[in-house]
């Protein structure tokens, strides 16, 4: 139980800690959200868990893939904030990356590479 809670406690601060950087500075709060800082703890956390290489390694490969449909939303959320609002933008964008997600696997999976959950 108590590896659990440092685990929560570990990443949650990791986000807070972005968010307050974020409120001081936009691009420091960006370049510090950008760095896979939870993919790094999670991969951590499997190191430790499991001591499984390949699980460590499946968890890096599939991260790598599901990070690609999701950066558009990056772009349009942007641009849809002045029109939208924020709860508007969010919505359209989670909507734009759920579509990417479906187009991204069936591309790939014509290549070999399964993504499907």
């Amino acid at each position: 139980m108590g590896w659990l809670v440092t685990k929560y406690l570990t990443t949650a601060f990791v986000v807070v800690l972005v968010s307050e950087i974020a409120k001081r500075s936009d691009k420091l709060g960006a370049l510090v959200a950008a760095l896979p800082l939870v993919t790094i703890l999670a991969l951590i956390w499997l190191q430790v868990e499991t001591g499984s290489a390949e699980k460590v390694s499946n968890h890096a490969w599939y991260t790598f893939w599901y990070v690609i449909p999701t950066l558009p939303m990056f772009l349009i959320f942007p641009s849809l904030l002045p029109r939208l609002g924020f709860w508007g933008s969010l919505s359209v964008s989670a909507l734009i990356t759920i579509s990417c997600f479906w187009l991204f696997t069936q591309v790939f999976k014509q290549f070999g590479i399964d993504l499907t959950i």
